[in-house]
């Protein structure tokens, strides 16, 4: 299985390397990744540890009884043994320790083998959207994907090796690949997208599902207003906006009257209920804190400016007395100077290639989750890795307009 796995990656790389001028990243941005999944596996975190204990007694039940195995797949129960293992709900910790269980048919459970397996789905994720973007918009800054999925610090740190966020952007990544292929080009036979597509979705949504929901949401924006410019309409941006805006709008609509959960006063209540248990234990630590958040639209609409900035934001590079926040805080400076570039572009008409619709679905979702985040999530050190789930898509805007583009050429991407 290994070696079929390293032919199949040999192949890959030597397809890929063939890209224009960006073909010359590959082994870099390869090495980069596998030095930060040794590294992740050499200081193993301890839901890591957890993962892999798990998963290994998981692996135990599918050599001796795999009919069970199979049965629990569908389950969010594991009973093995003395072993036993119960959620409730959309778990990502269940999902990832059954693909670990999966996994360990080829590494036999070794940690630095299943950490390359998931930093390699995320890596090849990664390059395919670099590849189909070059492909439809060869014109568009091909770099930012580069820099955004595969060199920003944070995102390579928290997309190697074992963790949630290696499968998450990796299927985030997988699934705008599926969606441009299907929006944007004219083929007879996409089945097999379309199949493909569904798998990468369920992949996606069982790794963080609400926030998959806001990409699935915004991506389904996208295909409608391609439907509708096929159709000879949508020309208009303001069009194209307020059919992203109708279908998000109805949407919510649709979802608060089938489960309750997605009701507006259960949804800010919850909001809140989050902020609350997360500030109590992010006391001594650098945290954000908003005094006059109260569980109702009204407020949480009030907030979200701030909240958003605050995700982009924090930490400053003053905050925390570890070298991380001041690393984080250098990280976030350097996103504030990509921001304004990006403001001032657009401001005169230099905001690059892509086409209107597929950055506004992609900025609705990044600015969601921004919002999202900012008022679910106050410590600082937690805030900087969920935000991963959307900052490599948002790098990707930001440095598309043509001032970025003269920039990154200097650096021969």
């Amino acid at each position: 299985m290994n070696v079929a796995l390293v032919w199949a990656v040999y192949g890959w790389v030597g397809r890929v390397r063939r890209i224009p001028d960006l073909g010359r990243w590959v082994l870099p941005t390869l090495g980069l990744k596998l030095v930060a999944t040794g590294i992740s596996i050499a200081v193993l975190s301890e839901d890591a540890g957890y993962f892999l204990v798990w998963a290994d007694r998981m692996s135990a039940q599918l050599w001796q009884a795999p009919a069970q195995w199979l049965r629990m797949l569908l389950t969010d129960e594991f009973h093995w043994g003395r072993w036993h293992l119960v959620f409730h709900g959309f778990s990502n910790t269940l999902f990832l320790v059954k693909v670990l269980s999966v996994l360990n048919l080829a590494s036999l459970g070794n940690a630095l083998l299943n950490g390359c397996y998931l930093s390699l789905f995320s890596f090849v994720s990664s390059w395919e959207l670099v590849r189909q973007i070059r492909q439809r918009w060869p014109a568009a800054t091909l770099g930012s994907v580069v820099v955004g999925f595969l060199l920003w610090p944070t995102v390579v740190y928290w997309t190697s090796g074992l963790t949630k966020e290696s499968l998450l952007v990796g299927s985030g990544a997988l699934v705008l690949v599926l969606v441009i292929r299907l929006a944007y080009y004219n083929s007879g036979q996409q089945w097999w997208l379309v199949l493909g597509l569904l798998g990468a979705m369920v992949l996606h949504f069982k790794m963080r599902y609400f926030f998959a929901v806001v990409l699935f949401g915004c991506l389904a924006g996208l295909g409608l207003i391609r439907v509708v410019q096929h159709l000879g309409g949508a020309r208009s941006r303001v069009v194209q906006a307020l059919l992203l805006l109708a279908l998000l709008s109805g949407g919510a609509w649709a979802a608060s009257e089938v489960s309750p959960v997605f009701r507006a006063n259960k949804f800010t209540s919850q909001l809140q209920r989050n902020y609350s248990d997360l500030l109590k234990i992010s006391e001594g630590r650098p945290h954000l804190e908003y005094p006059d958040l109260k569980p109702t639209t009204e407020s949480v609409i009030l907030h979200s400016p701030q909240a958003a900035f605050n995700t982009l934001t924090r930490p400053w590079p003053w905050e925390g007395s570890s070298i991380l926040y001041r690393l984080a805080g250098l990280e976030n400076l350097g996103l504030l100077v990509a921001l304004s570039i990006a403001a001032l572009s657009v401001i005169r008409g230099r905001a690059g290639q892509l086409p209107f619709a597929l950055v506004l679905a992609l900025l609705v979702y990044c600015l969601v989750l921004a919002v999202l985040l900012g008022l679910t999530t106050p410590n600082l050190g937690t805030l900087n890795r969920y935000r991963v789930t959307f900052l490599p898509f948002l790098v990707l805007l930001l440095l598309q307009n043509d001032y970025a583009a003269t920039l990154l050429r200097r650096f021969k991407l």
